[in-house]
């Protein structure tokens, strides 16, 4: 972004407003990483008391082992949604060292490119939660079925 001083001045409502969206972005990113994160625990409880549940009644063998490999992937897939990775954030020091005796034009504008690159770095991160999740899901479901299956065959 190259403007001059007085660009910038001139467009200081539009870059706080947004920066404003900037930030509201990636709160709601936040938000719905640990709200995949919650969905993941539960799924992988579930999957925990199915296959101990499957385990500990009379069952079709080879569907329940089945049932089982596709608790273990829930388990797996759960457990990658979960897990503790790099979330990309603001680095305040840097900013009010670079920043602190500028106008606020530019500091605003330096602020939403900021915001925006942490906000797409942080995207690549999202979407592969939500694939994870999304294997432990569907994985959970198929092992359902065959539990049932393999419950109902044996009866």
């Amino acid at each position: 972004m190259t403007m001059t001083p007085a660009e910038l001045e001139a467009q200081k409502d539009t870059l706080e407003f947004l920066n404003n969206e900037a930030a509201s972005r990636l709160t709601r990113q936040s938000d719905s990483l640990a709200k995949i994160d919650t969905k993941a625990v539960f799924l992988i409880g579930f999957a925990a008391t199915a296959a101990q549940f499957l385990a500990t009644h009379k069952h079709h063998d080879v569907l329940a082992y089945i049932a089982f490999a596709a608790y273990a992937v829930t388990l797996l897939a759960g457990v990658q949604t979960i897990r503790v990775a790099e979330h990309k954030d603001l680095e305040p020091r840097p900013m009010l060292v670079a920043y602190v005796g500028s106008p606020k034009s530019r500091v605003l504008a330096e602020l939403a490119a900021s915001r925006a690159t942490v906000f797409e770095k942080n995207k690549r991160h999202h979407e592969l939660k939500a694939r994870y999740w999304a294997v432990s899901l569907w994985s959970l479901v198929v092992g359902l079925g065959l539990s049932t299956v393999a419950l109902l065959l044996h009866t």
